[in-house]
């Protein structure tokens, strides 16, 4: 043997096995649907940028839906589902959005801003659907700490929102919209980790959270301790676990999806008892796939002839050589491809 080359051996052996370790663990395998649309790229290039999507269905005109979403370096965006741009409130560093319509037809849209990085605060819109546009109610806390997720509740005509603080704290409020907004503390609970994606299932207010490394936990209304329901376990989920999304059916059935980002898959729960169903993945097609998606949603529900059942958007951390934005999909395709009837 060559003078050196016992070191240059060892060294590669050290390294192949260095590499080995550190290789990223896959989820089993996805099947295929491709997006159906996307979005115009948000403002923010070459940066980490679009993050979290929330859907507001027109039920007398489907294909007038809107999509509200963020850029959390610069603000957000009300996108149409021809992913053209209606219009951009620059409200800085935001980071996830959700909406309710309420029962008097007001659409209400929340935002978490980490404008300030030690206190949290939710930024309160009305959503014009008319227009396409945001009108601004204002700032209500959010808890001390680093805003991260929210989500929103509608529950026996009570509007609660969710804010999910970087470190896996979570502050429950009771808002008012009436003229200035407000927000009344109620629970605060926590997961061990670093949190931020969350869901609220309208029927009886039931809260699921996604600890990124952990799996996603699960709040009783009323409840301030909550269950693991669905473990990373490199098969379903691969950290890190991103948004949710939930598809109500009936009295408590349905569906409960995560973005097992790890591994650029979704997977799919199904309700009341999150026994997995399967994995799905946005591939190639006429658009884009996507990769690395931190916010999804989901509303079920005709959104015209391309969205007959219902609308799946997810953020795309992958556009090149455009800036990041979202792809919709057919709810109906994710049906068929896991066979759910």
């Amino acid at each position: 043997m060559p003078r050196g080359a016992g070191v240059r051996l060892a060294a590669l052996v050290l390294g192949g096995l260095a590499s080995a370790c550190t290789t990223a663990p896959v989820g089993l395998p996805p099947v295929a649907v491709t997006a159906t649309g996307e979005t115009a790229p948000v403002g923010t290039a070459d940066a980490d940028a679009a993050d979290d999507p929330a859907i507001w269905r027109n039920a007398a005109d489907p294909a007038a839906s809107l999509i509200v979403a963020t850029d959390k370096r610069a603000g957000l965006y009300v996108y149409g589902l021809d992913g053209g741009v209606r219009s951009f409130v620059d409200a800085g560093a935001v980071n996830n959005v959700d909406l309710r319509e309420l029962a008097d037809g007001r659409v209400v849209v929340v935002a978490s801003d980490r404008n300030d990085l030690t206190e949290a605060a939710l930024q309160v819109y009305l959503l014009d659907t008319r227009a396409g546009t945001l009108a601004p109610l204002g700032r209500v806390p959010g808890g001390s700490g680093e805003g991260y997720g929210l989500c929103l509740g509608l529950t026996g005509g009570e509007l609660r929102a969710y804010s999910v603080l970087k470190e896996g704290r979570v502050h429950e409020y009771l808002l008012g919209v009436d003229g200035v907004p407000t927000a009344a503390a109620g629970r605060v609970f926590s997961v061990p980790t670093q949190a931020e994606g969350c869901v609220v299932d309208d029927r009886d207010g039931t809260l699921y959270v996604a600890e990124e490394n952990a799996g996603i936990w699960r709040f009783a209304p009323g409840h301030p301790a909550g269950d693991l329901v669905a473990a990373v376990d490199n098969r379903y989920l691969v950290a890190d676990v991103e948004g949710l999304a939930l598809a109500a059916e009936g009295q408590d059935a349905g569906y409960l999806i995560a973005s097992s980002q790890g591994d650029n898959a979704y997977a799919v729960f199904r309700l009341p008892g999150m026994a997995a169903v399967g994995r799905f993945r946005v591939a190639a097609g006429t658009f884009g796939a996507t990769e690395e998606t931190d916010g999804i949603d989901l509303v079920t529900g005709n959104f015209g002839a391309e969205y007959p059942q219902g609308l799946f958007v997810a953020q795309d951390g992958q556009n090149r050589p455009n800036a990041q934005n979202f792809k919709l999909v057919s709810w109906s395709e994710v049906r068929a491809v896991l066979g759910i009837p």
